[in-house]
């Protein structure tokens, strides 16, 4: 074999013609599945977003049948009328608290304050004392205006 043999490369280009057009192809082919493999996990992502929807509305539809099966018993409806419409029967007498609404409030509201009822009436008493606050709106020292009084206006001429 002779040095000028075309087969016999030995200095000559690393990629070949059959090789560029392989990587060519290659390239070719995951441009364009790309496409629909990115439309594929997409639709994957919202299929499962779909089922995790259907399963809440699963549970929301058999809590509402529960709650509907609890409205046919007589039993639950009156304690319902007795609690929201405040209905008693006969012989009962009912009473309304107002002012503060549960009863975790109304314990609150009894432990925000436990000074004895003195010392509350005490301290009352001296901030009225001391006048009016920064925030308050009014200047100190001055009275709030006093509504004109109607005798000094003009008679009305009647019919």
């Amino acid at each position: 074999m002779s040095t000028s043999d075309p087969r016999r490369r030995t200095g000559g280009a690393s990629l070949t013609g059959r090789a560029l057009i392989l990587v060519l192809v290659a390239v070719t082919l995951f441009v364009a599945m790309a496409g629909p493999v990115r439309s594929w996990f997409s639709q994957r992502a919202e299929i499962a977003q779909l089922r995790a929807d259907v399963e809440a509305t699963r549970e929301r539809v058999t809590a509402l049948q529960i709650e509907q099966e609890r409205w046919d018993d007589p039993a639950f409806i009156a304690a319902e009328a007795r609690k929201r419409l405040h209905f008693v029967l006969p012989g009962e007498v009912g009473y309304v608290t107002l002012g503060v609404g549960s009863e975790q409030e109304q314990q609150e509201v009894v432990q925000e304050d436990v000074r004895p009822w003195f010392e509350v009436l005490w301290s009352t008493t001296r901030d009225a004392d001391a006048g009016p606050r920064e925030g308050d709106g009014r200047k100190a020292g001055k009275q709030p205006a006093e509504p004109a009084d109607d005798a000094g206006a003009a008679p009305d001429s009647g019919p």
